[in-house]
């Protein structure tokens, strides 16, 4: 099962110092009942793109929380054993919840697929998007304005070969 790990810059150093992407349990992002079914989506592909987008937005949410870190969303995907990641049953429905899995086991970062970063083009706008986070789970339409800024830009796909110039 393929799964994406949201994660800044910082913590993708940290991953590549260790070898460790995280230890288990931890939160990643997936294809879901719930997400297929908030999808309403038969295509892999896109499916996958849906469960991107949201540990793109879950690495939003770390950025928001650590002011030091570089403004680029990060997100790695990874395979994982069958399952290993399971969606919380607590949460069903929740529309903060969907595609949202926990990884049972602990995945070293030599088993990535692939990692998706920002731009630099996008830091103003990732940088908005943080500082509006909290307004927008508050239900500001402006500041929701703000969160969409980023996530109109696309995370840029990189082989796990090209995390140290990622890095500088």
């Amino acid at each position: 099962m393929r799964v994406y790990v949201p994660l800044t810059l910082p913590g993708l150093a940290e991953a590549y110092r260790t070898g460790r992407l995280a230890d288990g349990p931890f939160a990643a992002y997936a294809v879901t009942p719930a997400l297929r079914e908030w999808y309403v989506s038969d295509d892999l592909e896109e499916l996958e793109y849906a469960a991107l987008g949201r540990a793109a937005l879950a690495s939003l949410r770390l950025l928001a929380a650590d002011a030091g870190a570089p403004r680029r969303r990060v997100v790695v995907a990874v395979d994982v054993a069958d399952g290993t990641a399971r969606p919380d049953p607590d949460r069903g429905l929740d529309p903060a919840a969907l595609g949202e899995v926990r990884v049972a086991g602990a995945v070293r970062l030599a088993e990535a697929a692939a990692v998706h970063v920002d731009a630099a083009e996008a830091e103003a706008d990732v940088t908005a998007a943080a500082k509006a986070l909290p307004a927008a789970d508050g239900g500001d339409d402006d500041a929701r304005f703000a969160v969409d800024g980023a996530e109109d830009h696309e995370l840029l796909w990189y082989a796990t070969q090209e995390i140290p110039s990622l890095l500088g």
